[in-house]
């Protein structure tokens, strides 16, 4: 095993000091390259905020990477390079430990699907079970615009049942006129009959995954991983209500703050606004679909009227 320079050059002092020869020999002798011998490490700039800075957002966002927090740094005004931040990641043990393992890529034999090019084309949405603290299991329907990453939903119940998702789809309706052209699910029985029905009258197209493949519905399997590494994983549920008030904040914190590399490091909230038209940001406030918000029916503990299936 080869040694490291600064053993090299304190063996090189050793043989200087105790035989009395040159320093070129000692180097020839320990096979050290003279300009090593002589070379000055210059003086590094102060990094001791910026090192503070890394350690402050890596214990508050204890799932995001090194260069999620390389964009924060810049946001919050630090000029200091990624290599910079890499180095005082490294040396603070700060790296991430990936549990999910990586998969192959998908079989090339796919069905083309339209690349969605602007808001509400396409939506995706999919299920999330967790349980609490005592065990017990709840589930949650998230609902992802697919071209912004924005979340405009996230149901919790016991049971979520097909007139639930269409409870869901009905809130987001009234609430504020969003109703998208396609929308991804997979085979689960709670996207037939009443939500078919709801697809029908709505003018929805639904585009269903081949058995047995999530990669066909890939935004949302994203989507649902990071909300199970950095919200369902870091947090201890005690009851329903707990959940939701959590996973609200979370949700609001994924749509207004956390930079997405898919989308250029910027938020899905910044996304949306860059879709409006100027007329619309000029004539009146953009009020964006947030599915935090405590007032939402299909969303908040408070208000929500469960349903037969989430009595159980």
């Amino acid at each position: 095993m080869s040694l490291k320079v600064r053993q090299l050059r304190t063996l090189a002092t050793d043989l200087i000091n105790a035989y009395r020869v040159s320093v070129q020999k000692a180097c020839r002798v320990v096979l050290l390259n003279r300009s090593a011998w002589y070379y000055k490490q210059h003086h590094r700039r102060e990094d001791r905020p910026l090192r503070q800075r890394i350690k402050e957002i890596a214990a508050t966002r204890v799932r995001y990477g090194l260069w999620r927090i390389y964009i924060l740094l810049r946001r919050e005004g630090f000029k200091d390079n990624h290599k910079r931040v890499q180095r005082i990641y490294k040396e603070e043990g700060l790296h991430l430990r990936s549990k999910r393992p990586k998969r192959n890529k998908a079989a090339a034999h796919r069905l083309e699907r339209p690349v969605s090019s602007n808001l509400n084309q396409c939506w995706s949405m999919d299920f999330v079970q967790d349980q609490l603290f005592d065990g017990r299991k709840f589930r949650c329907l998230t609902v992802v615009d697919n071209f912004s990453r924005y979340c405009h939903a996230i149901r919790v119940g016991k049971s979520i049942k097909g007139i639930d998702v269409v409870e869901v789809m009905e809130a987001l309706k009234k609430q504020s006129s969003l109703v998208p052209k396609r929308i991804q699910v997979d085979n689960g029985s709670e996207f037939m009959e009443e939500f078919d029905k709801w697809a029908y009258e709505n003018g929805v197209t639904l585009d269903y995954s081949r058995p047995g493949k999530p990669t066909d519905n890939p935004f949302i399997e994203s989507f649902n991983g990071s909300f199970r590494d950095e919200c369902l994983n870091m947090h201890w549920f005690l009851s329903l209500d707990d959940a939701y008030e959590k996973i609200n904040l979370w949700v609001d914190e994924c749509n207004h703050f956390r930079p997405h590399s898919s989308l250029n490091d910027q938020t899905p909230a910044e996304v949306v606004k860059q879709c409006k038209s100027t007329e619309e940001i000029e004539s009146k406030e953009i009020s964006l679909p947030a599915a935090s918000l405590r007032e939402a029916t299909y969303f908040a503990a408070t208000e929500h009227n469960p349903t037969t299936s989430e009595k159980r």
